[in-house]
């Protein structure tokens, strides 16, 4: 009756063909993520220290003739995956985005009348606010937060304005429903002294 041992370790180097032992020393490495020491390695892939200092220096070879991604970094007792330097440039892009312009509170006051009245033009905004508003409509419609949604049928025939699913994405909002309720608007007034 044969038993099978369920901890036994996979085939060991001299088992499998070069490209398969490549492969696999290329995935342990891939998982480990971080540097891993050469004699962890001889144990895993079964193999002396020699065996795996050819068998590294080949896989450093291929990845740096093909033009990969990846690259070995090996130290006198460790070896590590990293990306490749040339590449580095892509690795900024993904890692630095650039930084969001934070708005101005006349941009968000502007903002903020557009999303709870849309569609609305300048004038409207504009009687809201109290000010002019040229500027931080063109700034709002520079950065993708507000669009123009055609003209209003009346003289002179404005733009009309409403929000992007750019503005949706930098507040968190799923649908303008999502909007907080406006808030009442407080008078100075008692109503009960008349």
């Amino acid at each position: 009756m044969e038993t099978t041992n369920e901890n036994a370790l996979p085939a060991g180097a001299a088992d499998l063909e070069r490209e398969e032992l490549m492969g696999a020393l290329e995935s342990v490495l891939f998982i480990a993520g971080e540097p891993l020491p050469k004699a962890e390695l001889t144990r895993v892939f079964q193999m002396n220290a020699l065996e795996l200092n050819v068998l590294l220096g080949e896989l450093e070879s291929e990845l740096a003739s093909a033009k990969r991604g990846i690259r070995l970094f090996t130290t006198d007792d460790t070896v590590q995956l990293v990306s490749a330097p040339e590449y580095n440039d892509w690795l900024v892009r993904l890692l630095a985005p650039p930084q969001e312009k934070n708005l101005s509170d006349s941009m968000m006051e502007t903002l903020s009348v557009i999303a709870y009245r849309q569609p609305v033009t300048r004038a409207d905004i504009e009687a809201v606010r109290g000010v002019r508003c040229e500027y931080a409509v063109s700034q709002l419609l520079k950065q993708g937060f507000i669009r123009e949604l055609g003209r209003k049928d009346a003289v002179g025939r404005p733009m009309l304005f409403g929000t992007t699913d750019a503005f949706l994405r930098r507040f968190g909002l799923h649908s303008l429903e999502e909007l907080p309720p406006m808030p009442e608007i407080e008078t100075d007034e008692d109503p009960m002294e008349v």
